[in-house]
């Protein structure tokens, strides 16, 4: 299949399946003519991946993924110990974004919004 058949299948962009190839993250397929040539072999891969972007793991976190995947003999264990680690960084993440809405929603009820220049939102952001 070409490109556009390959993206449809797996959900991801046509320019992010020449972005993966382009950092080694897909193979390149083999050409017929100048057309790409997908198979299901690589939209299994690309949906894959989307997953685990879809999962907060980051690029090299994947490629490492995409190699305890494609390893029969590995063990769940080094999976998991990668998983718990990303769920805990999100964790951490979350935690710092609920801090800033709680700060914005403090300063958004504090200021008056009205014709005066007071405004508590900008006196903070000024330190």
């Amino acid at each position: 299949m070409n490109i556009g058949a390959a993206s449809d299948a797996s959900g991801v962009s046509q320019r992010m399946i020449r972005h993966y190839e382009k950092i080694g993250l897909v193979p390149a397929p083999p050409r017929r003519g100048s057309y790409r040539d997908y198979g299901d072999v690589d939209v299994h891969r690309l949906r894959f991946i989307a997953n685990a972007r879809d999962l907060g793991f980051p690029i090299e976190e994947i490629r490492t993924l995409l190699g305890l995947w494609s390893d029969r003999d590995r063990s769940s264990a080094e999976v998991k110990a990668l998983a718990e680690s990303r769920a805990a960084e999100l964790g951490r993440k979350v935690r710092a974004l609920e801090a800033m809405r709680s700060t914005l929603v403090d300063l958004v009820d504090r200021c008056h919004g009205d014709d005066r220049p007071d405004c508590p939102i900008i006196r903070s952001m000024e330190g």
